[in-house]
């Protein structure tokens, strides 16, 4: 791809002299096309105002015409220009494309292409003007969406769930690998943080496994430039926050830690606030309220909350999260706790575990999803690399085989023998003494295994 054409301007482009004469005399443009285009062209801003308000959709027929009919790049890009110009001007106009002197207009089906087809100034400028279109549509009547379903039309047109389902398409090719090695991935976040305000692009946007190429985005900024990014990403991971089967992709993701150190590290109102609308969101989804609890939530939401914020939205959703994570850590049983701990795999000598109470009134709670933390424990002896964790790895087993009525028999089936024997060898003795302890519970028994308490 031209590098000069990946830089090119809509004031460059729209000073380009077209030859709209020529396109008459060999019918590419009607008569009443190149009337249209020759009074409008080359024109006083507030002069093609006036054109536009007398008979905006017949530019808007003109304008899709060419692009249909015409595909020298030169003229492509100079119409692009004047459409984008149009809706710069005055983004209300994008209404005129679902005029009804238009029903019977296939008016997306140029941009969709184009999408594919041409070059970066090309691509970019049809997915804007698409974007807009779209946002401007009217909402649905009598169950059918405007433009492209009406049953009068002869020809199959373009519908707006084809758009959307290509633009989604777009625009997670363009986030995989941008066209565009620097505006690429600004201009695809800056046009999703418009388009996820639609259901139908949730939807199509998560099944496309887009929610994962939105992540590594969400890191702290510095620049102008990365500050915009990063708050349109946030922005847009806050429009999925509403919806339910994105959360399941945000839960199985590193959204959450990256979100809460962006909030850390960002001194912007706006990228604070939308953050925080977005935990705020995501507090009673699954395990995310325990999630907060452990990222250390609550304490950055009290620190946010000292400094002088001047948005009522911020401080209110400051403030129901505070109220939420106290409420959740207050409810978060022991077991909870315990279990969060396994499953972060990160163990250290917190009370519970030499707590004999514990153990007793939760012992049976092991038994939950077919002994998954215990299962989750004996991985941890043969992944971690963390003494600590590997010594209160091996103490727990033995309390479970002590406390447990058949603690010998599951620990021997779930084969955790052979991993615990390794760990008599470790060079660490705090680990050496706790597997020492496991070993002898699972040959001794409950009843002699007492004696070894430690």
């Amino acid at each position: 791809m031209p590098m000069e054409n990946a830089e090119l301007t809509t004031e460059q482009v729209l000073r380009r002299d077209i030859p709209w004469e020529t396109y008459m005399t060999t019918k590419l443009v009607t008569g009443t096309g190149f009337q249209l285009l020759r009074r409008y062209d080359k024109k006083a801003e507030s002069y093609k105002a006036q054109l536009l308000d007398d008979d905006g959709p017949g530019y808007v027929r003109v304008f899709v015409t060419i692009l249909r009919d015409i595909f020298k790049e030169e003229t492509v890009e100079y119409v692009l220009a004047l459409i984008d110009e149009m809706l710069t001007a005055n983004p209300k106009r994008a209404r005129l494309f679902h005029d009804n002197s238009l029903a019977d207009e296939d008016t997306y089906e140029p941009f969709l292409r184009l999408l594919w087809k041409g070059n970066w100034f090309i691509q970019e400028k049809s997915c804007k003007i698409l974007s807009l279109i779209v946002s401007a549509r009217p909402k649905v009547q009598n169950g059918v969406d405007a433009n492209g379903d009406a049953s009068s039309s002869k020809k199959k047109l373009t519908t707006i769930e084809d758009v959307l389902t290509g633009l989604v398409e777009w625009l997670c090719a363009q986030l995989k690998k941008p066209t565009h090695p620097t505006r690429g991935i600004p201009a695809t976040i800056n046009c999703l943080a418009t388009l996820l305000k639609e259901p139908v692009v949730r939807s199509s946007f998560v099944r496309a496994d887009g929610v994962k190429l939105l992540v590594p985005l969400i890191s702290p900024a510095s620049t102008q430039q990365s500050i915009q990014l990063l708050y349109e990403t946030c922005l847009c991971v806050w429009l999925l926050s509403y919806y339910e089967p994105a959360i399941e992709y945000l839960a199985t993701s590193r959204a959450l830690p990256r979100l809460i150190e962006v909030v850390k590290g960002s001194t912007k109102e706006k990228v604070v606030r939308v953050v925080i609308l977005t935990l705020r969101n995501l507090l009673s989804k699954g395990s995310f309220s325990i999630l907060m609890v452990d990222l250390g939530v609550l304490q950055i939401v009290q620190s946010l909350k000292a400094q002088a914020w001047s948005d009522e939205d911020l401080l209110d959703a400051l403030n129901q999260l505070e109220e939420g994570l106290k409420d959740n850590i207050k409810k978060l049983s022991s077991f909870d706790k315990y279990k969060q701990e396994v499953l972060l795999g990160h163990l250290d000598w917190s009370p519970m575990h030499k707590d004999p109470i514990f153990w007793r009134e939760n012992i049976n709670s092991f038994e939950e999803n077919d002994f998954q933390i215990l299962r989750v424990l004996i991985t941890i002896l043969d992944t971690s690399s963390d003494p600590r964790t590997l010594a209160v790895a091996c103490y727990d087993l033995s309390q479970f085989i002590q406390c447990h009525s058949a603690g010998r028999i599951i620990v021997n089936d779930l084969k955790a023998k052979e991993r615990v024997m390794k760990l008599l060898n470790h060079e660490n003795a705090e680990v050496t003494k706790n597997a020492l302890l496991c070993i002898q519970r699972l040959f001794l028994g409950a009843k002699y295994a007492s004696f070894l308490q430690v």
